[in-house]
């Protein structure tokens, strides 16, 4: 039997509508989760206990009234430490907002209170957003590995079972890159879909708000609250057919400089998506040369705007990888920023035109698993050359971002040293039920053996390790 932390968001949802479970022993059983593996874990900035119970009781009585506001109510979840909720410290993993409460809640945070979620506390980010490691946090497979980032605390969290679900932020990559490393699922929305009001910025024209689950029903759910919807549980699905739906596999870019074991898993995910229903076609992926050089020259002018009073005043509280990054900003000039966002606005619509013709498009989140949390670069031997983690982790992310397009980040298998795979799906411009719906279908043809990251408990694999015999020599990772 499983216990109350171990459950989706979905199941436990159920439980609490057939008072099967109640919010108070969800909310105590994450918390004492919290307490068992946070300290090899390090996902939280900031834990309110008795604040999640006083919730967690009233959510009890409420229920008990009456009064059950949907699937949300009584769960309890975790806000990444960008995103404000009243009186709590919104530190952004930063020495610079040490001493920064927040007087009111962020729409988003107003939202998941409005559908009675349960505040566990705020988890760590790469410093402001502006990084791919969150070096504060482990990964929830395997401690010597990284838990990505920016949203690492969030997607840890999830992983290990110290919340049911948690919302991230995602600028390059941030909510996709850490729940492809840690087995979790992960979804950007559309740009502008999700409100940003309240959320510290890194970049305010690539900033998303979006949901990190174990499940794709879940990230479903939790969307819809936060797009002011009223999430409904209907009864599970056992018959979904992706019929008609046609899924395009990219010739160029996503599979480029791809660790092996990584291009197996979700070439085979794909071809699963095919046994579903869905109608495979190759694409050609445009402007692909030009996307390293926008995302930089459009993110890194927007952040060192939005800290330039501080970065005056306090630069030396800014970790030194941050603050260099800062800096930099501030030699870009305006005649650069204003091409990266011409070439953005090209690139736009170049991607638009490939929605045309298919509806969503099927590729790695990341081009491989979790590094060692010491490692600084990836080997490319195939096509001769390195790259920084961070580059490596945010090149398959970043063109979403860039175009503002949908994307999901879900589990499809582990590698030989058995850390998860993610595959990423995107779509056209508010076509989130589309990927939901090819997430779920895959979801339920296919779903885990269990939803929680082995390093915090020590459990068993969510799927068998991807050991290709053949695989393709195209990537070795530095040990």
């Amino acid at each position: 039997m499983r216990l109350p932390y171990e459950l989706s968001l979905a199941d436990a949802a159920r439980a609490i509508a057939a008072r099967e479970l109640s919010p108070v022993d969800l909310t105590d059983s994450a918390l004492e989760r919290i307490a068992e593996v946070e300290g090899d874990l390090g996902a939280y900035v900031t834990v309110c206990a008795d604040e999640a119970r006083k919730a967690a009781a009233q959510a009890e009585r409420d229920i008990a009234a009456g009064r059950h506001r949907g699937p949300l109510h009584g769960i309890p979840m975790t806000l990444k430490d960008l995103i404000d909720a009243a009186g709590l410290p919104t530190t952004a993993s930063s020495r610079v907002r040490a001493h920064h409460t927040a007087r009111k809640d962020s729409i988003v945070a107003a939202r998941l209170r409005s559908a009675g979620a349960v505040l566990l506390g705020k988890t760590h980010t790469h410093e402001f957003a502006y990084g791919l490691t969150t070096p504060q946090t482990r990964n929830a497979w395997a401690a010597d590995r990284v838990a990505g980032g920016s949203s690492g605390g969030s997607a840890v969290a999830v992983a290990a079972g110290e919340a049911t679900f948690a919302l991230g932020t995602d600028t390059g990559g941030s909510i996709r890159v850490p729940s492809a490393l840690n087995g979790v699922v992960g979804l950007k929305p559309t740009y502008g879909l999700v409100p940003v009001d309240g959320v510290t910025p890194l970049s305010w024209s690539l900033d998303h708000v979006g949901p990190i689950t174990r499940t794709v029903r879940d990230a479903e759910l939790v969307l819809a609250a936060l797009t002011g919807h009223h999430p409904t549980e209907g009864p599970a699905r056992t018959d979904e057919s992706l019929a008609g739906l046609r899924v395009a596999v990219p010739r160029t870019y996503y599979f480029d400089r791809v660790a092996p074991e990584v291009e197996v898993a979700v070439r085979r995910a794909i071809g699963q998506l095919a046994s579903l229903g869905a109608e495979l076609t190759e694409i050609d992926i445009p402007m692909t040369e030009y996307v390293q050089a926008t995302q930089w020259g459009v993110m890194v002018p927007e952040a060192t705007a939005a800290h330039e009073q501080t970065l005056r005043t306090s630069p030396e509280l800014y970790g030194p990888d941050v603050r260099v990054l800062l800096e930099a900003g501030g030699l870009v000039p305006a005649t650069d920023y204003l091409r990266a966002q011409r070439a953005r606005t090209l690139m736009q619509g170049a991607w638009a035109r490939l929605f045309d013709e298919v509806d969503l498009i099927a590729a790695p989140t990341v081009p491989c698993t979790a590094v060692h949390r010491d490692q600084q670069e990836v080997s490319w031997p195939a096509t001769g050359g390195t790259e920084s983690v961070s580059d490596a982790y945010v090149r398959l992310s970043a063109p979403a971002n860039l175009t503002g397009l949908p994307s999901l980040s879900l589990p499809v298998g582990l590698d030989g040293a058995g850390l998860p795979i993610g595959m990423q799906l995107i779509g056209r411009a508010l076509g989130e039920a589309t990927l939901l719906r090819a997430g779920r279908a895959y979801e339920t043809a296919h779903p885990p053996v269990t939803l929680l990251g082995p390093e915090a408990g020590h459990r068993t694999p969510a799927s068998t390790p991807v050991a290709p015999s053949t695989p393709p020599a195209d990537a070795t990772i530095l040990r």
